[in-house]
């Protein structure tokens, strides 16, 4: 095993250490606020004191459960969010004083009001379309509800102090991931997408940020010194693929393995647990709340209409990452990214002129056997 396979090695087996550092934290009274969604901005929930926390959505184990009180035909994520609630195993969940939702699809906003029979909610109400003026104000208003929510909560007082160091902090994290998945830019890639996504999700759980970014600098040197000592992991003729779409959750494992199995390689997730949200920073040298509504509105999400930020961002990663083909992953019943996929297939093959696939899926393994027919074919097609 190499130097390179031991570092991730290393984060498989530290995956639970998220689970100790809130454990611990609770012991000291540290108030823990879990979110569901990227346009959460942590920076205002550790400039209050508290430590924000994702909660466990990606497994299809809890959705029978929640199914008793959800519809079947409801989209997946939000079956397993709320399943993981009602049955006390997201430990996250459990540690949360408060839960911080948003209104970025309908079957959320309402199993939000089945969550708040359990839990103290906050719901932040997202415009619908980021394009007028309004729209701005609107969510700078939801911005600082929250704020003011966390400060009646927590019995403290967020300063401009304190938000202007937690966006400097998160900055710094959001650069030191972009960095680390420069990786993939290069020419092979460095790492597999599996290691990739492994990493952002490291990130998710690792709550003390200082360490988080000091680690994510360490193995990206080290990985990158390995790579120009002439240590080849990943073929150079893999076709080199981007996965857009919905947050893929319980989708990630399945979908991930089969591309690379298939001899394709992730180099890039545009997708929620990906580098949407680490694409843009928060601007520095403005009013900190100014700054953090801004930078969260940006967010490119079906929810919106029209969503221009997403070709945007799409255009920029597919040439940043030489992207070979592009994969639309889809959970089922999400409608606003299964209607958006048609202006997405528009543009990744006609203005970029590479390959594209749509996937619509859950979090079973009853499609597995189509899925990898499908990507196989896509990735020979390459």
């Amino acid at each position: 095993m190499s130097k390179v396979d031991d570092i991730f090695e290393n984060l498989r087996e530290n995956s639970k250490n998220g689970v100790i550092e809130i454990k611990n934290a609770k012991e000291k009274g540290i108030k823990v606020v879990g979110t569901y969604c990227v346009f959460t901005p942590w920076e205002v929930i550790s400039a209050a004191g508290g430590i924000p926390a994702t909660l466990c959505s990606t497994n299809e184990s809890t959705i029978p459960d929640a199914e008793k009180v959800l519809p079947r035909n409801l989209c997946p994520l939000i079956k397993s969010s709320y399943g993981f609630a009602i049955t006390d195993k997201c430990p996250y969940f459990s540690f949360s004083d408060l839960i911080v939702g948003e209104t970025t699809c309908d079957g959320k906003k309402k199993m939000y009001e089945y969550l708040g029979r359990i839990k103290p909610m906050h719901i932040m109400q997202l415009p619908q379309t980021i394009e007028r003026k309004e729209d701005f104000e609107m969510w700078k208003r939801e911005v600082v509800y929250l704020k003011e929510r966390l400060e009646k909560e927590f019995g403290v007082t967020v300063t401009e102090e304190k938000l202007s160091a937690q966006i400097k902090i998160r900055n710094e994290e959001r650069k030191a991931l972009k960095d680390f998945a420069s990786l993939s830019k290069l020419t092979p890639p460095a790492i597999y997408g599996e290691e990739l996504q492994l990493v952002f999700n490291h990130t998710k759980f690792g709550f003390d940020k200082e360490s988080v970014i000091k680690e994510l600098k360490e193995m990206k040197k080290s990985i990158k010194e390995a790579y120009e000592n002439g240590e080849r992991r990943v073929s150079g003729d893999r076709p080199r693929i981007l996965i857009t779409g919905c947050p893929m959750g319980g989708a990630v494992e399945k979908i991930i393995k089969i591309i690379e199995e298939e001899k394709g390689v992730v180099v890039c997730y545009e997708n929620c647990s990906g580098i949407k949200e680490k694409q843009d920073l928060v601007d520095e040298t403005k009013d900190p709340m100014d700054a953090i509504a801004e930078k969260y509105l940006k967010v490119p999400c079906s929810c919106t209409s029209p969503n221009e930020n997403r070709i945007d961002l799409l255009s920029t990663l597919i040439e940043e990452y030489h992207v070979d083909g592009v994969i639309d992953v889809i959970l089922q019943a999400c409608h606003t990214y299964n209607v958006e996929s048609f202006s997405i297939r528009e543009f990744v093959k006609g203005d970029k002129k590479i390959p594209y696939m749509n996937i619509e899926t859950d979090y079973s393994q009853n499609d597995l056997g189509q899925l990898k027919t499908r990507i196989s074919a896509f990735i020979e097609m390459m």
